[in-house]
């Protein structure tokens, strides 16, 4: 079977696909572009077993000898800093093992609790009744630019404190990061651009180092100063990390979660009816479009044995959640959409110790923006068919470029 997870076509209907793996090849095992093996994990007990194994490590340095980490990953050199896209994408919380995953994560951890993300209420509502004003006399939009992607992308720079006239230059890179996943010659296409990121980051600390202000950055930076351990490269890197994290998620939440929604008329009606069910509603949209098609990569650490297969010392291991989330053995009726669904162990979210730390952040916004589009736009239809949506490319994520819609 031919297998091209990073495809526009493939993402427009992966689940008859996945179902095929699930039952005659769960642990399939493939060949990466560099030539080394990588192994697709297409199971629920089998992702939900690698998510907490910790024989498979995330940080290179775990599994790599030196001389193979510069073959994996070259060096190259940017305002006095070792900033390759390596650097930037692995020296965070996501890309490390215990005890630096503790301790990078304690650092924002007390700023994405439940309690705290609450606050953000009023605001969130405020953002997405501003961006809905914006085009309501219009009688239709696209959803991805004009709504599920600034909704997000505000927030969070306004909780790291990024100026606001600096938001369209993330969009530009962090769509390179999600589409250059899986596809080596992107990634080669977009190193220079990822330089630029992480030269305008280091910048940006600078100028908060200076006049540190009430955000987010400035917290890590002072937790910098206090000698938490956060070097250079790993603040940098955490930024990266929050800045794509924080908005490329929410914004195919939103996304499949109103696409979902507009081609099941009558689930879209349920919750007209009932908007209390929105909470349930949203983790509907989490599993069946998961806006996270595949894990970040895992390594094993050494040779090791998992579910019948041998791994070996380096071999890549890719969990396929959004395959996952629609496993007969751990859902009823997955292919269904379902509102009111309450059953539901999705891993959207990840599992273990990299359980996504902006999960309560992500819930909000995505109940907050469905909520208010239903309210305000209660014609709100498909301005195309479903055989014209373009979905974005990369392994990582599963989003659509555009959504027109009218209302």
């Amino acid at each position: 079977m031919e297998l091209n997870l990073a495809s526009p076509t493939f993402k427009a209907n992966p689940y008859p696909t996945f179902a095929t793996l699930r039952e005659q090849e769960p642990i399939r095992r493939i060949t990466l572009p560099d030539g080394r093996t990588g192994w697709l994990i297409t199971r629920y007990e089998d992702a939900d077993a690698v998510l907490r194994d910790q024989r498979f490590a995330k940080d290179v340095r775990h599994v790599f000898t030196k001389e193979e980490l510069g073959q994996l990953f070259p060096v190259s050199q940017q305002a006095g800093q070792q900033l390759t896209g390596a650097a930037m994408l692995n020296r965070h919380m996501l890309s490390a093992d215990p005890p630096d995953h503790a301790r990078l994560r304690a650092l924002i951890n007390l700023s994405f609790t439940p309690r705290l993300v609450e606050q953000w209420r009023e605001r969130i509502q405020a953002i997405a009744d501003e961006l809905l004003d914006t085009v309501q006399d219009r009688g239709e939009m696209d959803l991805i630019d004009d709504f599920a992607f600034p909704l997000p992308m505000t927030v969070i720079t306004e909780m790291l404190g990024v100026p606001p006239e600096d938001r369209t230059k993330f969009r530009l890179w962090s769509s390179e990061v999600v589409e250059a996943s899986g596809n080596p010659e992107t990634f080669e296409r977009t190193r220079g651009d990822m330089l630029l990121f992480g030269a305008y980051l280091h910048t940006l600390i600078e100028e908060k180092r200076k006049q540190p202000a009430e955000d987010l950055l400035s917290k890590l930076i002072q937790a910098e100063a206090a000698g938490d351990s956060l070097s250079e490269v790993e603040l940098i890197s955490m930024v990266f990390l929050l800045l794509i994290a924080g908005h490329e998620t929410t914004l195919n939440l939103i996304g499949n979660g109103a696409l979902a929604l507009l081609e099941h008329p009558d689930q879209m009606e349920k919750l007209k009816r009932d908007p209390e069910l929105i909470k349930t509603a949203i983790e509907e949209f989490l599993r069946y479009q998961s806006p996270v098609m595949t894990s970040t990569q895992r390594w094993a650490r050494q040779d090791v044995e998992f579910a019948g297969q041998q791994m070996h010392r380096g071999d890549s291991v890719l969990v396929v959640l959004a395959s996952a989330n629609h496993d007969t053995e751990a859902f009823h009726d997955p292919e269904d959409l379902d509102v009111t669904r309450q059953e539901n162990r999705h891993l959207a979210f990840g599992k273990g110790i990299h359980y996504c730390l902006g999960a309560p952040l992500a819930r909000l916004e995505g109940q907050i923006a469905i909520s208010t589009l239903l309210r305000r736009m209660p014609n709100l239809r498909l301005n195309i068919t479903s055989e014209q949506l373009l979905w974005r490319p990369g392994t990582l994520l599963l989003g659509l470029s555009k959504l027109p819609v009218a209302f």
